[in-house]
């Protein structure tokens, strides 16, 4: 089983990260004094034991923007002395001229496999996280992204349901560049409507080959883990992107706030039951496998 260590912070350290330090900021998953502190290796893999998670995905965790590379090279230097994780998604600005610069001193680290930047926008300041709502939509942002084909690294895509359309078409403008929807899609708005919005979003981004759905931070806007809300979420993506094209990421230790990570497993486990045992494989393996080169 692979985890894709998906809530940005899987190893972290508080002199990386601002809003570690400081006043106490408020934040989508909620208090979050508990897990305010270093969270490192040693912890994560005690976290693991006996959930068969055997590899990990680390995915960015908003150091500092200028300190991209500091990131890429301390998940690097921690993996080569421990053998964990064994890939990462780094971070790079996409909102500039030419991004290649960045992503030529990103290449010095063997263990990167994509690159992700936020775009996630909501009309909820506690929920926004990019600048502005249609970066999707941008032409240098659309110019740089396409740009990952020629160093065949992936893109993790955040987006909000109103932002899929342009997610979509962002995703049709470099086809040669693989998207991973992170958390599914963020489904926040749990009514009839916003369900229906979230699952037209999911159809219209699935209809893009090049894009794939992380099962991750289900509880992110719960602030629970949810056996329920995960079966729900889980298998209205499997019907959309087929399980050839989801996978299972944590939000570890964000998701450490309402829930252990053994439950965490056994919630996705559970919502995934009814599938079949090459569907479950694919979801808990093989698509991450496929996707960030294991």
């Amino acid at each position: 089983m692979t985890d894709i260590v998906d809530g940005h912070h899987h190893i972290w350290r508080q002199a990386d990260l601002p809003w570690l330090i400081g006043p106490m900021q408020p934040r989508i998953f909620g208090p979050y004094e508990p897990i305010r502190r270093d969270y490192l290796l040693p912890e994560y893999l005690d976290d693991l034991k006996g959930t068969g998670v055997t590899r990990s995905v680390y995915v960015q965790t908003n150091w500092a923007n200028e300190r991209f590379e500091d990131e890429a090279a301390w998940v690097q230097q921690t993996a080569d002395a421990h053998g964990w994780p064994h890939a990462m998604v780094a971070y790079a600005n996409f909102a500039v001229d030419d991004v290649r610069p960045q992503l030529d001193r990103l290449k010095r680290y063997p263990l990167v496999r994509g690159v992700r930047m936020q775009l996630h926008w909501h009309e909820n300041p506690l929920y926004r996280f990019a600048a502005r709502p249609d970066l999707c939509a941008d032409p240098m942002i659309r110019r740089n992204v396409a740009r990952l084909a020629d160093y065949g690294w992936s893109f993790d895509l955040q987006v909000f349901t109103p932002q899929m359309p342009q997610a979509a078409v962002l995703a049709e403008a470099c086809p040669a560049v693989t998207f991973i929807l992170q958390h599914a899609g963020m489904l926040e708005d749990l009514s009839p409507g916003g369900r229906a919005a979230w699952r037209g979003g999911m159809a219209r981004l699935a209809a893009c080959p090049n894009v794939v759905s992380k099962l991750s931070g289900l509880g992110t806007f719960i602030h629970r883990n949810d056996p329920l809300h995960i079966a729900a979420v889980l298998t209205d993506t499997v019907a959309i992107f087929g399980a050839e094209r989801c996978l299972f990421g944590s939000n570890f230790p964000i998701e450490k706030l309402w829930t252990s990570y053994r439950d965490l497993v056994g919630a996705s486990r559970s919502a995934a039951a009814p599938f079949s045992a090459e569907q479950q494989d694919a979801i808990f393996s093989a698509t991450a496998a496929r996707v960030y080169r294991l």
